[in-house]
């Protein structure tokens, strides 16, 4: 009796570290073959033709083409199934409907084995073609998903991983952002999330006439700011509703008077 051919993986991310961990936790699958790995969306067309794998995991934003232009290129009833990889949420639902599975980075084991077992039963139970049609619908919608420039629509909701679970936490509930090394916390009342994800890119997908950068690692909710504090030692602060102090960088005070109607 001849064992099953191993599935053949593709994987499309352009963090060498997101390739890495992938490349790990399949390392623990049984029957699994890692036949390539890119690093651009302009490269994973040119993989996924070539190597013709059974799954992809795909980074929604890449540079050169998205996951979803990536899609787009290939072609839906060419596409081999996907599980969509990201670092925060832009349309989770729409990502559930259009693959197998998504992974919101940074996730555990327990997510990925979740993911990889169900995209396995699916080819087993040779299932993948009825994901085809909603795939199709998602692209001819022109799903706000992934801008390519990470612009455009600003975000409503960020979606955040906790125990191999996703929540999907509106905007609108964020009292304040933190940076913490690579990740940025966000904290909503009491409660605090961790999201794989740079300042810098929150700042230009957050609404600037809700939220603004105070610090290059904070960024807060302006309707939530009760109080501007200058100290003569030229240390700037804000207090918020609830009682949080942050501090505010010189180069940003200024503007944020303004945005607060206190400078004219």
């Amino acid at each position: 009796m001849t064992s099953a051919k191993p599935l053949r993986i593709l994987i499309a991310d352009d963090e060498r570290l997101a390739r890495q961990r992938l490349e790990d936790l399949l390392a623990h699958e049984s029957n699994v073959e890692i036949v390539g790995r890119a690093d651009n969306g302009l490269t994973a067309v040119e993989a996924i033709r070539e190597l013709r794998p059974d799954i992809v995991f795909l980074d929604i934003q890449m540079p050169g083409k998205t996951g979803l232009e990536v899609v787009r290129e290939i072609g839906v009833d060419k596409m081999p199934p996907v599980i969509f990889t990201t670092a925060y949420d832009h349309a989770v639902a729409a990502f559930d409907l259009a693959a197998i599975d998504y992974l919101i980075k940074p996730f555990d084991d327990e997510r990925f084995e979740k993911a990889f077992r169900r995209a396995r039963k699916m080819i087993e139970l040779n299932q993948v073609s009825k994901l085809s049609e909603e795939l199709r619908a998602l692209l001819s919608a022109g799903s706000g998903a992934a801008p390519s420039n990470g612009k455009g629509q600003y975000l409503e909701r960020i979606a955040v991983e906790m125990r191999g679970q996703v929540r999907v936490v509106p905007v609108k509930q964020i009292d304040y952002l933190v940076a913490s090394g690579p990740y940025a916390e966000l904290f909503v009342g009491e409660k605090r999330y961790l999201i794989r994800e740079r300042m810098q890119t929150l700042e230009e997908r957050l609404d600037p006439s809700k939220f603004f950068r105070i610090h290059r690692s904070a960024i807060v909710r302006l309707d939530l700011i009760e109080t501007l504090i200058r100290n003569p030692g030229g240390d700037y602060a804000v207090v918020l509703k609830g009682g949080v102090k942050l501090k505010v960088s010189r180069s940003r005070f200024e503007k944020l008077e303004e945005l607060m109607g206190l400078k004219i």
